[in-house]
């Protein structure tokens, strides 16, 4: 068994993070590839292509407090898993929520992702 992993799957992945943390919609889209499907696991399909997944996080990257605290992350193949904490502002206030996001990559770009998200946890 080979502890290999091929950094050009995780590359995109990484890159995209840190884009959404950073909120900066133009870096973050780079990752995306033009046909790209988003959707919250397991099949429910949100946005299809590029300008809907824009669309989607120009509204998400107004939050404030939004921040994505990777915990673990695993790869197979083209396939990469991260967990994480995701810090939102709810319409209740500022709360975590924990995300596994699973990601499909193809030449270098995210061509599909599925997200399963846990129960919000509001701060007190």
């Amino acid at each position: 068994m080979s502890d290999q992993i091929d950094e050009t799957v995780l590359l995109p992945v990484q890159k995209q993070l840190e884009a959404y943390n950073a909120r900066n919609i133009d870096d973050f889209m780079q990752w995306w590839a033009d046909d790209c499907q988003y959707y919250a696991f397991p099949s429910t399909l949100l946005a299809s292509g590029v300008a809907d997944i824009r669309a989607r996080h120009i509204e998400r990257f107004k939050e404030p407090d939004l921040n994505g605290k990777l915990l673990s992350r695993i790869a197979v193949g083209n396939v990469v898993i991260d967990h994480e904490t995701v810090t939102r502002n709810f319409a209740d206030g500022k709360g975590e929520v924990d995300v596994i996001c699973i990601y499909e990559m193809d030449g270098g770009k995210i061509c599909k992702a599925w997200f399963k998200l846990g129960e919000p946890r509001l701060r007190k």
